[in-house]
């Protein structure tokens, strides 16, 4: 009798985590189709509403207190500082899908030093996830990086990089960029102010356009000419007026 009793003890338990882990599965399943379901509509809704703000944005705000921002329509943004910026960051920006499949080739072959990652690449991280070397964070980034390529425009992408990016500490966007450094408006920035300001952000805390180091003033050199290449060429087509 206390045999059978153990035997059946046994099976109600079994049965038990069997029903849980189905619940747990289906709930999972839940979460992730509502997870889908947000990320598409967020990418969409942004193609035509600017970010109200970034995670990064938040994280500045909570440590420092303030942030300083200003949202700028593209248009109003110095034709020399959007060459700039596709210079320094990604060349080829009118030429790819969202992945510059030459550049993550040479990265691969000269080791992880080098990074490879896209003007889109790096505007959906921005815009929808946190900064720092992740996998999960890089996983998720790769997987709407061609949803973005699909459902925003080339200038879009640019427009919303460039009022988004931290361009010094708790400064957001080329608007609040330009009068931090230099005074003036995104639209009376020069090839030289220009190339500083995007010389500055691989690392923004750590470099001033307006103290410019020995260092930043060869690679904003380095930048004022490939924005000049990239205007010959034709390269920056997909964002020019």
């Amino acid at each position: 009798m206390a045999k059978s009793k153990k035997k059946s003890s046994k099976k109600s338990d079994a049965g038990l985590v069997k029903r849980q882990w189905k619940r747990l599965r289906y709930w999972l399943r839940r979460l992730a189709i509502w997870g889908a379901a947000f990320v598409v509509l967020s990418v969409l809704l942004y193609a035509v509403v600017n970010p109200p703000f970034t995670w990064t944005m938040v994280g500045e705000k909570r440590r420092l207190g303030s942030i300083d921002r200003q949202w700028v329509p593209i248009e109003e943004v110095a034709p020399v500082m959007r060459r700039s910026v596709v210079a320094a960051e990604d060349a080829n920006f009118c030429l790819h899908w969202g992945f510059d499949m030459r550049a993550i080739r040479s990265a691969i072959e000269e080791g992880a030093g080098r990074g490879a990652s896209t003007l889109s690449q790096q505007t959906v991280k921005n815009v929808f996830f946190w900064q720092g070397r992740n996998w999960l964070r890089k996983s998720l980034e790769t997987l709407m990086t061609p949803l973005v390529e699909m459902a925003w425009s080339k200038r879009r992408i640019l427009e919303i990089y460039l009022n988004v990016a931290e361009f010094d500490e708790g400064v957001f966007g080329v608007e609040a960029a330009a009068r931090h450094y230099f005074g003036v408006g995104p639209e009376d920035l020069t090839a030289v102010q220009a190339a500083r300001l995007a010389a500055v952000l691989p690392n923004p805390k750590g470099r001033s356009a307006s103290k410019p180091t020995a260092g930043l003033r060869k690679r904003a050199a380095a930048i004022l000419d490939g924005a000049a290449t990239i205007r010959a060429d034709g390269r920056d087509a997909c964002f020019a007026d």
